[in-house]
């Protein structure tokens, strides 16, 4: 299996925990010229977007180690160009949440980080 379909295979498992929690998947792999969003969600009030890392063992680092600086931008970016397109409020509420997969195991941490 390539790296791409591990992905798309952690990303589907991703949703099913996220559907079981209550949100709402809105969109995948929202690709802008700013940046790339994983996973769009709604959780009550909240548009949620959601970056997912993953890694096969520990020996590599927590996943969400991963997640830079830069990496917050190209969220926020491009997350503000999806509320735009999509018509949202500049009232709505928005939420950047971060879901790490080591092996199988899910870490969601919400309200990971602000717009910068």
């Amino acid at each position: 299996m390539n790296k791409r379909s591990v992905g798309s295979d952690k990303e589907d498992m991703v949703c099913r925990f996220l559907t079981k929690n209550g949100v709402t998947i809105l969109d995948r792999n929202y690709n802008t010229d700013k940046g790339e969003i994983d996973i769009i969600g709604a959780d009550g009030e909240y548009i949620v977007f959601f970056e997912v890392k993953y890694r096969k063992a520990g020996n590599y680092g927590n996943p969400l180690e991963a997640i830079t600086k830069s990496k917050v931008r190209r969220i926020v970016a491009a997350s503000k160009i999806y509320l735009y397109t999509n018509h949202y409020s500049e009232n709505t509420f928005v939420r950047y949440d971060c879901i790490g997969v080591l092996d199988s195991d899910i870490t969601w941490i919400k309200n990971a980080f602000d717009a910068i």
